[in-house]
């Protein structure tokens, strides 16, 4: 098994020195010594040459790329290899701009090879969430007093601006964190997802005064704080409040903002995803991030699919430079 307990650029380069030194250790990764057909995995599998096998009962060849973000591209593992490193080990990400400089490859193709990384970032979106957990809501988009008198968004029903997207978020308190990207902050968006992520065993389920959060005292034992009086911390217990949450919202903003020219709304999520991979595994080693991905890297992304999400409605954020 190769060592990956690599802590710099250089130490990976060095590991993953040529395209089968690759091969093998996303072989190793996938199957462990014991090849398996994707198409059948009952099947009996043939070691056929150029690194791939062919699986008995269906007839088909694949190789340790088949059905993972690694498939179809001609982008050697060594560059997909170190464009992770990179993705995973900056705290507040990577343009494609920088990616194509850092792996030499043309800026679509940078864009395409982070799109395909962030759609694996999902897998620490899905938390089974307990003890103390903060809820809130932050809103994602350029700010409307910076926009021209002709420009400004007017208000939304509800919290946000018309211009703005709503993301949801529960925090357990000391551990990890959940969040989404919602159509409004209504009712009928957020208690869904409290349901599902958050345990009713929890000791306490914190939020603001936001009607949308109102009947969850029926299951869990919710507290509020009261924004709309200035009340920040509990002054019965200085242990109830929002700040944790709201903190891990200034991250999120400030690596969106700072870092990236716009963000489609129907990408906005792969961003959330890549934030929440990063502060749930904060307290581990940037090699063991690079490996955790790759051990999760069987999520498919086409090009053409992109392409139309990417057409769809965009979502305008500070200008710095490109995705």
């Amino acid at each position: 098994m190769i060592n990956t307990n690599f802590k710099s650029v250089l130490e990976l380069l060095q590991t993953f020195s040529t395209e089968q030194v690759c091969i093998d250790y996303l072989e190793q990764m996938r199957w462990g010594g014991i090849i398996e057909s994707p198409f059948d995995s009952e099947s009996k599998v043939y070691k056929c040459s150029k690194n791939r096998y062919k699986c008995k009962n269906t007839g088909k060849y694949f190789n340790a790329k088949t059905g993972t973000m690694f498939e179809n591209t001609k982008v050697g593992l060594q560059k997909w290899f170190l464009a992770i490193w990179l993705v995973t080990s900056y705290k507040k990400g990577i343009t494609s701009i920088q990616l194509a400089k850092d792996i030499d490859v043309t800026q679509k193709t940078a864009w395409f090879l982070l799109q395909r990384i962030r759609s694996c970032f999902g897998i620490e979106n899905s938390n089974e969430l307990e003890g103390i957990v903060e809820c809130d809501e932050t809103f994602i988009g350029g700010k409307n007093k910076n926009r021209h008198k002709d420009k400004k968004a007017k208000k939304a029903q509800g919290r946000n601006y018309t211009d703005k997207v709503p993301v949801m978020g529960m925090l357990q308190r000391g551990g990890k964190m959940n969040a989404f990207v919602i159509t409004d902050t209504r009712k009928n968006s957020i208690q869904p997802l409290i349901y599902k992520y958050v345990s009713q065993e929890a000791t306490q389920l914190i939020s603001d005064e936001w009607w949308g959060y109102d009947g969850l005292d029926k299951n869990y034992n919710h507290l509020v704080i009261d924004h709309s009086r200035k009340e920040y911390v509990s002054l019965q217990d200085g242990t109830v409040h929002t700040n944790n949450i709201e903190g891990c919202w200034k991250i999120l903003k400030s690596s969106v903002s700072g870092m990236y020219n716009h963000v489609s709304r129907k990408h906005l999520q792969k961003y959330v995803d890549e934030f929440l991979y990063k502060f749930n595994l904060r307290e581990i080693s940037d090699s063991d991030k690079f490996k955790y991905l790759i051990l999760n890297s069987d999520v498919r992304t086409r090009y053409k699919d992109l392409i139309f999400i990417e057409n769809c409605n965009k979502l305008q954020i500070i200008p710095k430079s490109c995705t």
